[in-house]
């Protein structure tokens, strides 16, 4: 079995060329069948980048991470599918851990989480996705599921703009069992950072509640973006 590597990208130009090197550097080959780049319609050289690095490139017809990763997902030849975000770092060996998992049982699941900025509230927020409680959820902790169950739940619902992790994660814990691993995939606080931290985290609470109380997709999105100060989700 080997591992697909699907990374949705817009405007990822800062991130992307170091993302790319530091996993060819850090898996081992046998593991690792291949990295797609789905991207959303980038207007810097994310993927001009992308694809000097040696990624699969391709221009998802559907900006929105659902929509990307689905469309890396539908060229993917591994039996194992891995979604990263672009700023986000697995551990090392990342790719050995997750296929030990898998010949183990688990069959989905995901890293614990770090910030790449030592905060004591951004550390005790990660300290709570060491459990399989997807409150504690966050999208950056990345995602690793066997294909052919990707395929049996249907894969990302593309009519979600944000909460598409936490969404696709309840489906696939229907068809197996999730897993945690114990690494920890470092992920980028640039959001906390020019939001500030207490504020940003505070949004992202919101958020989660407006979902679970079956706001729109519409209404969410226009809540975080009335909060939060970037040109992407």
């Amino acid at each position: 079995m080997k591992i697909s590597i699907i990374i949705p990208t817009y405007n990822e130009a800062e991130h992307i060329g170091g993302t790319l090197l530091y996993l060819v550097q850090s898996s081992n080959a046998d593991y690792v069948e291949e990295i797609i780049v789905a991207d959303g319609g980038s207007i810097d050289n994310t993927v001009q980048i992308a694809t000097a690095s040696g990624a699969k490139t391709i221009r998802s017809k559907q900006k929105g991470r659902a929509a990307q990763m689905n469309a890396g997902a539908a060229i993917a030849t591994g039996q194992v599918l891995y979604f990263l975000h672009a700023d986000t770092i697995p551990p090392l060996r990342y790719a050995a851990l997750i296929m030990k998992a898998i010949n183990g049982g688990h069959k989905s699941g995901c890293f614990r989480l770090r910030f790449d900025y030592k905060h004591w509230f951004l550390k005790a927020n990660c300290w709570f996705t060491r459990f399989n409680i997807n409150q504690f959820r966050f999208g950056d902790q990345s995602l690793f599921t066997d294909a052919a169950i990707f395929k049996q739940t249907g894969g990302f619902n593309e009519n979600l703009i944000v909460m598409e992790d936490q969404e696709i994660i309840k489906r696939i814990s229907r068809q197996c069992r999730f897993y945690v691993l114990p690494e920890a995939v470092t992920t980028s606080a640039r959001k906390y950072l020019l939001n500030g931290i207490y504020k940003t985290q505070a949004v992202y609470y919101l958020i989660y509640i407006m979902y679970q109380l079956g706001f729109s997709q519409q209404k969410l999105v226009s809540t975080y973006k009335a909060f939060i100060t970037q040109n992407k989700l």
